[in-house]
């Protein structure tokens, strides 16, 4: 039996959406693939990168409130969040182009 992804702490219905698009349909699912790869693959389905966003993902996967993490550890998720971002997020293509690069027709720009 699978939960929706909006069982998880912090996340509701707006992320079981986004996460559909992006072929992530269950709790299980999410948690198998981690904040990261989650998020990236958010990310390449369209979803618009937001901090806030990641963050709540990884506070809510640790079962911790979404406002918990300070100092140093949230530096850290900023320095991660960006990496992911620049991987996987090209604000010069459509999202059509992205979709022709998911698939192998065309090379990514920059590479």
């Amino acid at each position: 039996m699978t939960t929706p992804v909006s069982s998880i702490r912090n996340l509701g219905p707006a992320m079981d959406a986004a996460c559909a698009k992006a072929g992530i349909n269950d709790a299980e699912t999410l948690r198998a693939l981690g904040p990261d790869e989650t998020y990236r693959r958010l990310l390449r389905a369209g979803t618009r990168p937001h901090f806030i966003g990641y963050y709540v993902l990884v506070m809510g996967l640790q079962g911790r409130p979404w406002n918990d993490c300070k100092g140093d550890e949230k530096k850290a998720l900023r320095a991660r969040f960006d990496a992911i971002k620049a991987d996987s997020f090209d604000t010069g293509r459509s999202e059509f182009e992205r979709m022709l690069n998911d698939i192998g027709v065309i090379e990514r720009r920059g590479s």
